[in-house]
């Protein structure tokens, strides 16, 4: 389905979208666009999670989108809404503070979501019948050129930002890519069909990836990129969100009409 998605949390703000998040990661976004946490982190207790990322606060996987500890990769960005529409084709920016449309750009067949890069400094357009995906700059507007994958449902980074995830949801797959030059990194085959929301364990080691046309969830090692576990749901279950506190995933069911 068409939808908005910022695959990582300190997005949520920086685009000032209210929204439930289709997809920007249970990592602590301190991640995003930083090797080590901003310094305002007095009163957190950080730990250390899978080997590369940066430390997460366990009691609230969201502490790094609270004011002042933001990146400072995102620093003098304009607060922006990207809107994808599949029907039209194209890309709508609001201003939040006027909800008036300021820009749209035409896009390739079925944008679906609108990505955050690793470090914050690009915004990425998946279209998914189109076999590509448009980079955004946040700071200027830009549009810059197409980068070829195959079925960009979903786009997300691992914790440690050394890879992209393309979730390929027709293929039934998920494509590994470094996220800097989008060479190919290998690919994972999922044991169901839809695959297309997830959302990463406070630690960044495992990932619950929901599989909208058979119902189930799926369980991934994310060092290892193997598949871990599969759950029947039944439904068709769509959005995958981790709890502040690390210790329950939501997964949203459109057809149930709620959340499991």
């Amino acid at each position: 389905m068409t939808g908005i998605h910022l695959g990582w949390r300190a997005a949520l703000l920086l685009l000032a979208l209210v929204a439930c998040r289709s997809q920007p990661p249970a990592v602590s976004p301190a991640a995003q666009g930083a090797s080590s946490p901003p310094p305002t982190t007095v009163g957190l207790e950080l730990k250390a999670g899978l080997p590369g990322m940066p430390p997460y606060d366990p009691k609230d996987v969201y502490a790094f989108t609270r004011a002042g500890r933001l990146s400072p990769a995102v620093k003098g960005f304009p607060e922006r809404v990207y809107v994808p529409d599949g029907k039209t084709n194209r890309l709508y920016v609001i201003d939040p503070a006027t909800f008036r449309v300021i820009a749209e750009h035409p896009m390739d067949a079925e944008p679906q979501h609108v990505v955050p890069s690793y470090d914050l400094k690009t915004l990425y357009v998946a279209n998914d019948v189109g076999d590509t995906l448009i980079p955004i700059d946040p700071k200027t507007g830009a549009v810059g050129g197409r980068i070829r994958v195959k079925d960009p449902y979903n786009l997300y980074f691992t914790p440690d930002g050394r890879s992209a995830i393309v979730v390929a949801e027709y293929q039934r797959r998920l494509d590994f890519f470094d996220p800097h030059t989008w060479q190919p990194q290998g690919s994972l085959q999922v044991p169901c069909k839809g695959i297309n929301h997830m959302d990463y364990s406070a630690d960044g080691r495992t990932l619950v990836a929901a599989c909208e046309f058979s119902g189930d969830l799926l369980r991934i090692d994310v060092a290892a990129r193997k598949v871990l576990g599969r759950l029947h749901l039944g439904g068709m279950p769509q959005d995958v969100k981790l709890s502040p506190d690390g210790g329950v995933f939501y997964v949203a069911d459109m057809m149930a009409g709620g959340c499991t």
